[in-house]
């Protein structure tokens, strides 16, 4: 799915990367264009088409917008008819194969993404230091540090007399009770660490990489 509806399009390296990848292993590819909705002349499409035809020999290449939902279904279509049968690699019932910190995790920075000031989130990540379910009990203790970059960046991800930070653990919790089928005690703990995006052994620490963070 490349955007080459944009006026500048270029095929990025990573993109020229990707590609040769798919040639390498022979691999059948749809190139979905989107945003076609905001271009008044589609025969401006042409010139770019013919460029990534140059480049790979796609099975289909069909025009879509997403907001309009227009080309969608020529999209399934066409993914439906390289589909094949097979193995199942986990178990029927398994929803993800990402351990369950990781998602309690994940499900707190996304109730931060869309609570919170659009920059502050990238500066921002989630260490679970405690999940455990109680014995006898369908309740799990959860206990999350979320580490950001500045102290003006906590003061708002905690807000006016921790009304913010309530908010962000009140949505996860009902996420995580929804995902995990059980009661979820979450508590929430907001920490400076400055410049953990550029510190390796603290990136490693919680779960990253540096080239998460180099692009």
């Amino acid at each position: 799915d490349l955007d080459i509806v944009n006026p500048y399009f270029r095929t990025k390296d990573s993109e020229k990367e990707l590609l040769e990848k798919f040639r390498q292993q022979k691999m059948p590819v749809v190139l979905a264009i989107n945003k076609i909705d905001t271009i008044e002349n589609k025969e401006e499409l042409m010139p770019k088409i013919i460029q990534m035809t140059s480049e790979y020999n796609f099975e289909a290449i069909v025009p879509v917008s997403a907001a309009k939902n227009d080309g969608i279904a020529e999209l399934q279509k066409e993914l439906e008819a390289l589909a094949f049968p097979s193995e199942h690699f986990f178990p029927e019932d398994t929803l993800t194969d990402q351990p369950e910190r990781v998602l309690a995790s994940e499900i707190i920075r996304e109730k931060m993404l869309r609570l919170l000031d659009k920059e502050i989130p990238h500066g921002v990540a989630v260490s679970i230091e405690k999940m455990r379910e109680r014995s006898d009990t369908d309740l799990m203790d959860v206990e999350a540090t979320i580490y950001c970059e500045k102290e003006s960046h906590k003061g708002i991800i905690i807000g006016k007399k921790g009304a913010t930070l309530k908010r962000i653990s009140t949505y996860a919790r009902q996420d995580m009770e929804k995902f995990f089928g059980c009661r979820i005690n979450l508590q929430c703990w907001v920490k400076v660490k400055e410049d953990w995006r550029l510190r390796p052994n603290v990136l490693h620490t919680l779960g990253f990489d540096k080239s998460d963070f180099d692009n």
